[in-house]
């Protein structure tokens, strides 16, 4: 089971992380952040046990499956973190088995590393992706349902996002998230994606992918809310930076396998600004 130190170190790394979703929770008022964190942390540290090649495999899996069943019927001996995981199915109308079908997806990672069709890879991205949407606006705060909807698409989105990104260090890890289907549809082997070959037939598979990925943001942008637009802050940060990662891809004719797409530090501090002036004018 997971450390307090082990705990402590998650939620430091939560703090202080480069990634988008970190950057992205500075637009969240202090108290809701600070849960937001606690939640972060706890996806950092399930993603990171099943990451941890260092680790043999039954090792990472019973470790997943004591964070699913403590989620489920309470931690024994619980961390820092478990509490304060804990906690926010109180204070929130979170319910374990959301948090614990998060957790399945880690599972399902370290027993899959190929998806056959389109719809298996989404039922995967739902648990890994949408279903921490779904979680984190009952955090951020909202009063129209459709938010839900809303949640759902970006996560598909947000995922697609970063499977057209990492390409390359999926395959360096053995695993292949494009499905098999769409390989074989455009002529290309699984061998040439774990050798990194690029041509013009990946270029055509990934920039399928990104049109999918594109419609999702869109279908995203469809069903917000007006109303809840405010509380949705940090999301919509999260949809522009990734959206502009995927754009920045197109723009690079889909050489994912020559380096790691991101955007700079000056062009998220834009995104920033521009979204906390968009909330201190209301809008």
């Amino acid at each position: 089971m997971t450390t307090p130190n082990r705990a402590q170190l998650s939620r430091q790394i939560a703090r202080r992380s480069r990634s988008n979703l970190a950057f992205a929770l500075t637009a969240l008022p202090r108290e809701r952040r600070k849960d937001m964190v606690s939640f972060y942390a706890f996806c950092r540290v399930i993603d990171d046990i099943a990451d941890e090649n260092d680790m043999p495999l039954a090792e990472r899996r019973a470790q997943l499956n004591e964070w699913k069943e403590g989620l489920l019927h309470g931690f024994p001996q619980p961390d820092e973190l478990q509490s304060e995981v804990a906690a926010l199915t109180q204070k929130y109308s979170i319910k374990p088995e959301m948090l614990a079908e998060i957790v399945d997806g880690m599972i399902h990672d370290l027993d899959q590393s190929r998806f056959e069709t389109f719809d298996d890879l989404l039922k995967y991205c739902y648990q890994v992706a949408s279903v921490v949407g779904l979680v984190s606006i009952e955090i951020f705060g909202y009063k129209n349902p459709a938010c839900k909807d809303y949640a759902v698409s970006l996560g598909y989105a947000l995922q697609l996002t970063n499977i057209i990104r990492d390409v390359a260090e999926d395959a360096r890890n053995g695993r292949i998230y494009l499905p098999l289907e769409d390989l074989k549809k455009f002529h290309v082997s699984e061998e040439q994606i774990l050798q990194l070959r690029f041509d013009s037939n990946v270029e055509a598979l990934l920039q399928f992918q990104h049109e999918r990925a594109v419609q999702y943001y869109r279908a995203a942008a469809t069903v917000l809310p007006d109303e809840d637009r405010p509380q949705m802050q940090a999301a919509e940060m999260m949809a522009q930076i990734y959206s502009e990662i995927l754009e920045k891809i197109r723009r690079k004719h889909f050489r994912v396998f020559d380096e790691r797409v991101r955007l700079s530090k000056l062009r998220k501090l834009a995104i920033l600004g521009k979204f906390s002036v968009r909330g201190f004018l209301g809008r």
